[in-house]
């Protein structure tokens, strides 16, 4: 059972109605996580209208698929159950029914084990794997990845903690 309710959209404050509006707009779809987060806006557009953002920029840099792997990796590594039900979902769709035993490219094996390094320890990201990471995408996409990766991680504590109901 959720810790913090859901809000109600149909009555939410007009604060929260527009940013509902808003998010629905750009063809997002409004979850029990958005439903929980939009108890404050600011919460919301930080944690959520942010990572969108930041999630388009990775995509542009590394391809779709690779960043939905990635993310779905860092949340198999914290447990989520949320985002991995998400990611479950969206995996189903490129035809993946095994994620560890799919057969990735070498940029995705490589995006996926980073996001488990950063999840499991980030004060143990092996330095091997840092090293070729940075060869292969550069500081600027290193600088997305990982800040991608904190906002994964970031969403799969607020889930854990507030104990959000999985979709």
């Amino acid at each position: 059972m959720p810790r913090i309710a859901k809000i109600d959209p149909n009555s939410a404050s007009p604060e929260v109605k527009a940013a509902i509006d808003a998010h629905l707009a750009q063809g997002y779809r409004i979850t029990n996580e958005k439903l929980t987060l939009l108890h404050n806006v600011p919460c919301f557009e930080a944690l959520e209208v942010q990572s969108y953002a930041v999630d388009r920029e990775l995509a542009r840099l590394v391809g779709q698929r690779a960043a939905d792997f990635f993310e779905y990796a860092i949340s198999l590594q914290n447990d989520c159950l949320v985002c991995s039900t998400y990611f479950g979902k969206l995996l189903r769709k490129y035809g993946i029914t095994d994620f560890e035993s799919f057969s990735f490219t070498e940029e995705e094996e490589l995006l996926i084990a980073y996001g488990r390094a950063i999840a499991k320890d980030p004060k143990e990201v092996p330095e091997e794997l840092f090293q070729k990471m940075l060869a292969r995408f550069g500081e600027e996409t290193m600088v997305v990845v990982t800040t991608m990766g904190v906002f994964m991680i970031a969403n799969n504590y607020f889930n854990d903690i507030l104990q959000v109901e999985s979709e």
